[in-house]
């Protein structure tokens, strides 16, 4: 137990260090992705979506100095508990992370309804949502 913890907590580190949402790939806990939120939009820092991203790694959108790799695919469901049972709080966690055109669309879509897995590329993320480009490397 000790070790799944420890390994929990340098992948928050790593993550948060690295201004990347690389290693966050597939979600998991709020309580992994919340604090790298808070910590980002304190600093003012660039935060960088890349690469695959779903489900709890979609509240990355909501730092303020996020950008988003053209190549990059997001995956967004309903928000649920422990039990895989679909939960309002849940997802309006999520939905408050996005800004007001994606919420729509994601809502009007019926994205947020089901843990069925919807995807979105980086490059509409950009295009038809707002969503900053990332600069190149």
């Amino acid at each position: 137990m000790k070790f799944v913890i420890a390994a929990l907590l340098l992948s928050l580190a790593t993550t948060a260090m690295a201004g990347t949402s690389a290693g966050c790939e597939m979600g998991g806990r709020f309580a992994r992705f919340d604090p790298v939120v808070s910590q980002y939009n304190q600093s003012g820092e660039l935060f960088r979506i890349e690469g695959h991203c779903q489900s709890a790694c979609t509240l990355f959108l909501g730092i303020r100095n996020v950008c988003i790799d053209p190549n990059a695919t997001l995956l967004f469901h309903a928000g649920h508990d422990r039990e895989r049972n679909v939960m309002a709080s849940s997802t309006n966690h999520m939905l408050s992370a996005y800004n007001a055109r994606l919420r729509n669309f994601v809502m009007s879509s019926h994205y947020m309804d089901t843990l069925e897995f919807h995807e979105i590329s980086g490059r509409d993320m950009i295009r038809k949502f707002g969503y900053r480009e990332c600069p190149k490397k």
